[in-house]
């Protein structure tokens, strides 16, 4: 599963891509837990974080585990961006977004993202 969480270089800047793409439910909340692990070691309010949600499978395990993660990671990130997930997304971001108190926008492409990212 560690293929599935990186750092990527996007225009000179360091974004954390989190690939649940295709994933059943155990596997995003495996993933997802294991998130926390690259995050807290970046300083406060630096990680821009992308996660691909693109033909995932959730389920309440999993959508607990995404939840804890937004609240745990929260110091630690300067922004995130959903891609993949169409209706599916915008209703997982407002639901973290009501949960952890960060936004969570949501994007067609990875490109999107990325570019959205890297904005001041």
């Amino acid at each position: 599963m560690n293929d599935r969480i990186q750092f990527v270089s996007h225009q000179k800047r360091q974004i954390l891509c989190v690939d649940f793409s295709n994933c059943l439910p155990h596997e995003v909340e495996k993933i997802v837990r294991s998130v926390p692990d690259y995050v807290t070691t970046q300083p406060r309010n630096s990680v821009l974080v992308l996660s691909d949600f693109t033909g995932v499978s959730f389920d309440r395990d999993a959508i607990r585990a995404i939840k804890e993660t937004a609240v745990f990671d929260k110091p630690y990130v300067k922004k995130s961006a959903l891609v993949g997930g169409g209706n599916l997304s915008e209703v997982l971001g407002q639901s973290l977004k009501d949960f952890s108190g960060r936004k969570f926008p949501t994007f067609k492409s990875r490109e999107e993202a990325l570019i959205w990212l890297i904005e001041e």
